[in-house]
């Protein structure tokens, strides 16, 4: 169970510091303020709230700079503060992973899709492609005797 603690507590730092970055950022403190607060027995929301503007002003001024250690060390400081929460009090994990999954964005999410291709309309002299995004570049192998006829 410790392991699982650990882990969700370092996906609440990492989802928190990322949120700090966006335009919803006063939603996900003021969310996260309130999980803090009552995980702690106090209804001074506002306090945490000005803790978690600190780490964000010292997260945007590490990026500014350039300097990952400074993004790093704001991550960790709220891994240790919520693994120290999720060890003193077991319950606020279901809590956490509640809000973790209402605040964390679409695309930090995996999601696993199916997908069939079907090609149809007449005889293929070559590679066919259908993607929705290709990125970079795609080549494909001259064939030994030269270029299909196309």
């Amino acid at each position: 169970m410790e392991a699982e603690l650990v882990a969700l507590a370092t996906a609440g730092a990492t989802t928190l510091v990322q949120q700090m970055a966006t335009d919803g950022w006063a939603a996900v403190r003021g969310r996260m303020a309130a999980f803090l607060a009552r995980r702690r027995g106090t209804a001074d929301e506002e306090a945490l709230e000005g803790e978690l503007e600190v780490s964000r002003a010292d997260l945007v001024a590490a990026q500014e700079e350039g300097d990952q250690e400074g993004v790093a060390g704001v991550t960790a400081a709220w891994g240790l503060r919520l693994r120290r929460l999720l060890r003193e009090d077991p319950a606020a994990a279901a809590e956490l992973r509640a809000l973790l999954d209402e605040v964390a964005p679409e695309r930090d999410r995996q999601t696993v899709r199916e997908v069939h291709n079907t090609i149809s309309g007449g005889v293929q002299h070559g590679p066919v492609i259908q993607a929705g995004v290709v990125s970079g570049s795609v080549t494909f192998p001259t064939p030994p005797n030269g270029p299909l006829p196309g």
